[in-house]
């Protein structure tokens, strides 16, 4: 682990307190005031999340409040065209991380991953600790543990795919994963592996073609892939995601403007849509 992915570790640790904070403080809380229950200088407190996320406390405050999700669905809310290519077109940032993504056959799916290699690796992310897995052809998986743990993380990632033969290896994938989370410029691409039934990698497609900083809905997912009666079968597929924050099933959220659901937990979901809409403000 770099020190700049030691430092976005440490920094997510802090968001995550000031979440905690900022839920159980009902009314919006003055920068002095987080600051002081954190045990930092209002300046380093300052300094530290601006230059994590871009923005400032007070801004970054109301990114983290739960009626968040409502002003995107009103302000950044996406409809996937069902006759447009879904996928990497989507979204310029994919472009920029991918060189490629292909999905493994249905019949090799059905095989449970044997025959199959799979490196693993942990890393500091900007979301905490990240659990990474990968083929030959890309990233297959990609978990948070500051939630669940890194045992339960490990145990659903490996049961996904029990047949395969798991080689912890984190020199090979660490290109593919500074690559995916950006931390520093890398000419190395991340490319994506997808490992699951058809109709999940349809739903998968879809999350792709959904733009850093928007959402849409699961309703809208299941009309652009053609199934606009299983909402609640594109939910559980969204939930299956095995390559969270690459591939976005964060940006996904109720009609109501509810969050939904998130497999590694509802605070890690909150941080991702909030940060990447300071990153598109700021």
């Amino acid at each position: 682990m770099n020190v700049q992915t030691q430092e976005d570790g440490y920094h997510f640790n802090v968001m995550r307190r000031a979440i905690e904070l900022i839920d159980n403080g009902g009314e919006a809380q003055t920068l002095d005031q987080l600051a002081a229950r954190m045990d930092m200088s209002p300046a380093h407190f300052q300094r530290l999340f601006s230059r994590w996320v871009g923005v400032s406390p007070k801004r970054y405050q109301q990114y983290l409040t739960l009626g968040h999700a409502k002003t995107l669905l009103r302000e950044r809310f996406t409809t996937l065209d069902a006759s447009h290519s879904i996928g990497l077109s989507g979204s310029g940032r994919l472009h920029d991380l991918f060189l490629r993504w292909e999905a493994m056959s249905p019949g090799e799916f059905a095989a449970k991953g044997a025959g199959l290699t799979i490196c693993w690796g942990w890393f500091d992310s900007p979301f905490g600790p990240a659990l990474v897995m990968g083929t030959k052809k890309g990233i297959c998986g990609l978990g948070f543990a500051s939630e669940t743990g890194e045992t339960a993380a490990m145990e659903d990632l490996t049961g996904r795919w029990p047949l395969a033969d798991y080689v912890e290896d984190p020199e090979a994938l660490r290109p593919w994963v500074r690559a995916a989370f950006g931390v520093q410029p890398t000419d190395q691409k991340a490319p994506l592996y997808l490992i699951g039934a058809p109709f999940q990698i349809k739903v998968w497609e879809a999350l792709l073609a959904i733009p850093s900083g928007h959402v849409t809905t699961y309703s809208e997912i299941a009309e652009s892939i053609g199934h606009p009666k299983a909402v609640r079968a594109v939910g559980t597929a969204v939930g299956r995601n095995p390559v969270s924050w690459l591939i976005p099933c964060h940006r996904a959220l109720r009609k109501s403007g509810g969050l939904g659901g998130y497999h590694w937990g509802l605070p890690v979901k909150r941080a991702l849509l909030a940060y990447e809409s300071a990153r598109a403000e700021a």
